[in-house]
């Protein structure tokens, strides 16, 4: 079989393992490894590996691009210190405890060998989890703190990671140049990505073509990525602060029709490349066990990925409740300004550790000539399989035993808000595209009156679910003529748009809700363009 026909048979097989998983309720990520690790063992099928040169081009910097777009900023920033924690200390103590667990059971692990395994292993994969909170409507607070958290572990533990195979390759290891160094790269990965999205936003709005802008979107991750490698600095934080900064400023630069797109592309494309990546570690599996039993006893190599698992989990877990109670002890305005959270929720936090696709891209990317790859990769693929097994199946009945759950009114009632508010602003530029009566034609004011009657129904519907109504400032108006209907609502579309992301500017409403009415409305105006 060709390799091109065996990776579109794997992408079949794919989606109907995704398929499966979502009809019994197992996270798909866990069914893709499974498949891919019974796909392994069929007698005759070709083996499909990527070159490790290629792994991370190819697979991270649109996953954590996509991801990175996908935040809020307004509650990343009120979240900063517990996710900071999680992000940076978490990851650092992991890698560090890991690897100590690691030197000390493997005799072949040198520390930096030791050192790649925990930074490998370090970064939880929050997409499962979050999916898996968000449908049982977990609090906002915690889904915020998990999202944010496997945004920017994945860039400290892979800055952490290229260190360590770097110390292993070149067999020596300066942890005074090494910390400079990583501020360096750190800080020169920011740099590149912040102007790399500077300069994105100002070249989009000149993009008419909606095809032409979509090929410009899937290319901006490694925009990002590529000149922040050559320059030496972390192309992974290059993408995320690209991603970051173009988050802000995506409702304003992009025109409704591409977002519709975009998003539509970006949902497959990151469904695709998740599925490659866990049904490629599956299938290379069976022959990493062959070569590894020619040297190890089996009960041995799974004696090490048991220890090894347990230590990833326990670490987050001591950390995540120490981290939750020890600073409230020491520090009184803490304790004042973030009251200590239900320990329901702590342990929420705590076990939602599951591994993932970062995890597989690091492993896979070991040079071939990398000293103990196969264990390394033998030993991820048992922490990802434990996590996901483990917590990933667990973590539903865990969420309704404690009771960690809200009823979505806040964000509910942040939705009705934005949906008011916008629409008396359609309403207002409506009233002005009247204009008086001695120059409103006749056609004007019909077209109007048929968009207005819409609106004036919207907003008694809306206000019927409001307790305390809120009234933006009044745009400036001009007078415009409407030629027919569909210019009027067209301009009422855009005042909504205009009233939305006032919204989110001033801290009314958060990027998601913004996210969720303004697809609304482009759906709205694509129908428009339909007519």
């Amino acid at each position: 079989m060709h390799p091109l026909e065996a990776i579109l048979a794997l992408l079949v097989a794919a989606a109907a393992m995704a398929f499966v998983a979502g009809r019994v309720g197992v996270p798909y990520a866990l069914m893709l490894v499974i498949g891919g690790l019974a796909l392994g063992f069929v007698p005759g099928l070709p083996r499909v590996a990527l070159e490790p040169q290629y792994v991370f081009v190819l697979f991270l910097p649109p996953l954590l691009y996509y991801a990175a777009l996908q935040s809020s900023w307004r509650d990343f920033r009120a979240n900063i210190r517990p996710i900071s924690t999680l992000a940076f200390g978490l990851t650092l103590f992991t890698t560090a405890v890991v690897a100590a667990v690691a030197k000390w059971l493997i005799p072949d692990f040198d520390w930096a060998t030791a050192f790649v395994l925990g930074a490998i292993v370090s970064p939880p994969d929050a997409v499962a989890a979050t999916a898996v909170a968000q449908r049982l409507r977990v609090p906002k607070r915690i889904v915020t703190i998990l999202e944010g958290e496997s945004l920017i572990n994945d860039a400290a533990a892979i800055v952490a990671y290229r260190f360590a195979v770097a110390a292993t390759i070149a067999g020596s290891f300066s942890m005074s140049s090494a910390t400079i160094r990583f501020v360096l790269v750190g800080a020169g990965g920011v740099g590149v990505g912040w102007a790399v999205g500077w300069v994105i936003a100002k070249v989009r709005p000149k993009i008419r073509d909606v095809s032409v802008e979509t090929a410009f979107s899937l290319l901006t991750p490694y925009i990002a990525y590529l000149p922040a490698e050559h320059l030496g600095v972390s192309g992974v934080l290059a993408v995320v602060t690209t991603g970051l900064y173009l988050s802000r400023h995506y409702p304003r630069i992009v025109a409704p029709a591409a977002r519709l797109r975009a998003y539509a592309v970006w949902d497959t494309l990151v469904f695709i490349l998740n599925c490659l990546v866990f049904i490629l570690i599956g299938l290379q599996l069976p022959a990493i066990l062959e070569r590894l039993k020619d040297d190890t006893d089996v009960r041995l190599l799974i004696a090490y990925g048991t220890i090894v698992s347990l230590a990833t989990v326990l670490v987050r877990v001591a950390w995540v409740f120490t981290a939750a109670t020890v600073p409230r002890w020491v520090w009184r305005t803490l304790r004042e300004r973030e009251p200590r959270p239900p320990m329901g929720q702590v342990f929420v936090v705590a076990w939602t550790g599951m591994r993932g696709i970062v995890s597989l891209a690091a492993a896979l990317a070991l040079p071939m000539q990398f000293p103990n790859r196969d264990l390394i990769l033998f030993l991820t693929f048992c922490v990802i399989c434990a996590t996901l097994l483990a917590q990933g199946l667990t973590l539903p009945w865990i969420i309704r035993r404690l009771r960690v759950q809200e009823d979505g009114s806040q964000e509910a009632e942040e939705e009705v808000t934005a949906r008011y508010l916008s629409a008396l602003a359609a309403l207002e530029r409506l009233d002005a595209l009247k204009g008086p009566a001695a120059t409103s034609p006749a056609g004007n004011e019909a077209a109007v009156a048929r968009v207005r009657a819409e609106y004036e129904q919207r907003i008694g519907y809306y206000s019927a679910r409001l307790v305390d109504p809120m009234r933006g400032d009044d745009d400036a108006t001009d007078g415009s003529v409407c030629r027919n209907v569909e210019d009027a609502h067209r301009e009422a579309l855009a005042a909504e748009r205009r009233m939305l992301l006032r919204l989110r500017d001033d801290g009314v409403i958060g990027d998601e809700i913004l996210r969720r009415v303004q697809h609304a409305l482009d759906l709205e105006e694509s129908r428009l363009d339909d007519e």
